[in-house]
C-alpha cells in the first residue's frame, strides 16, 4: 500500500534547516530507503516563495505568498510503501520524532498511478490511460 505523508510543522520560517536537523533527517531517510519503504521525499521552500492559483466561478485568482494559515502549510512530503495503515502511522511517528513539533497527515494513494481503469467517452471510444498518454508525448 502506498501512502503520502504530508508534513505540517505548524510554524513557518525562512531559515533553512540546521546542520543537525539535516543530519538527523538524512539518517532516517537513508534507513527508510534501505528498508525499501521510502519511495520519494522532499522538503518545500517557505510559502513566501510560493503562489496559489484558484478557480471559482470560472475566474482564476493568483496570490503570491507568504500565506497566513501557517498551521495548514505543507513543508515536506514522503511517499512510502507500507504494509498497512498502522505501519504508515509508525513511519510517521518516527519522522515526527526526528522533526519535532508538527503534524503528519497520512493519505492512502490509489493503487494505480494512472488513476484506475480505462474509461470510455460518450461515443463509446476508449480513452487512453494517463500513463500511456504521457508516454506518447
Amino acid at each position: 500500500m502506498r501512502f503520502m505523508m504530508l508534513y505540517k510543522p505548524g510554524r513557518e520560517s525562512d531559515a533553512p534547516p540546521s546542520q543537525e536537523e539535516l543530519v538527523n533527517v538524512g539518517r532516517l531517510v537513508e534507513e527508510m530507503a534501505q528498508a525499501g519503504v521510502l519511495l520519494a521525499t522532499d522538503g518545500l521552500q517557505p510559502s513566501s516563495k510560493g503562489t496559489r492559483v484558484e478557480i471559482a466561478g470560472g475566474k482564476f485568482t493568483v496570490v503570491d505568498g507568504p500565506f497566513a494559515e501557517t498551521k495548514e502549510l505543507i513543508s515536506g512530503y514522503a511517499i512510502v510503501q507500507a504494509k498497512s495503515k498502522e505501519h504508515a502511522i509508525e513511519l510517521a511517528k518516527r519522522f515526527l520524532e526526528v522533526m519535532g513539533e508538527g503534524v503528519s497527515e497520512i493519505r492512502l494513494m490509489h493503487d494505480r498511478p494512472d488513476c484506475g481503469a480505462e474509461t470510455t467517452t460518450e461515443t463509446g471510444e476508449e480513452r487512453p490511460r494517463l500513463a500511456e498518454a504521457g508516454a506518447k508525448g
